[in-house]
């Protein structure tokens, strides 16, 4: 199922390899052996990891729900309508991982952001600091104003 999607993992896989000039394996026994010696390319072999293992559970679930919707009569039941949720979830948790990955490897989101760029910026007061001065004469109607 997942096919039509492209090949989420191998596509990142690849924009990881060229970052770093390494294969992801070779990256993840040098990560492995001095998980220190860049942050960087640590967290990015976490996510990597976690994009993986999150792709083998879409896997597994949408081949647990292809297997029962053979078996299926013309109306789906409820455990199999929990499998469909299984991989709707499981495509949502892989996504987001293919997402966290891909915002890791762009070159101006290393996590070291001028907060000054983020931060919006004001152009006053958010909130009025005094509220309007009007007189108890000025807020009457006039037939009712004292004279």
């Amino acid at each position: 199922m997942s096919d039509d999607i492209g090949d989420v993992v191998g596509s990142i896989t690849e924009q990881i390899e060229q970052r770093f000039g390494l294969s992801i394996d070779a990256l993840t026994a040098a990560v492995g052996a001095a998980p220190n010696a860049r942050r960087e390319a640590t967290v990015v072999v976490r996510w990597h990891g976690l994009l993986t293992e999150s792709q083998a559970a879409l896997e597994r679930a949408e081949d647990d729900l292809l297997a029962a919707l053979g078996t299926q009569p013309s109306e789906v039941d409820d455990p199999t309508l929990n499998l469909a949720h299984r991989v709707d979830a499981a495509v949502t948790i892989r996504d987001g991982r293919a997402v966290a990955l891909r915002l890791l490897l762009e070159p101006n989101t290393d996590g070291k952001q001028d907060v000054e760029a983020v931060r919006p910026t004001r152009r006053g007061p958010a909130v009025p600091t005094n509220p309007p001065t009007r007189s108890a004469r000025a807020s009457l109607p006039s037939r009712m104003a004292v004279r």
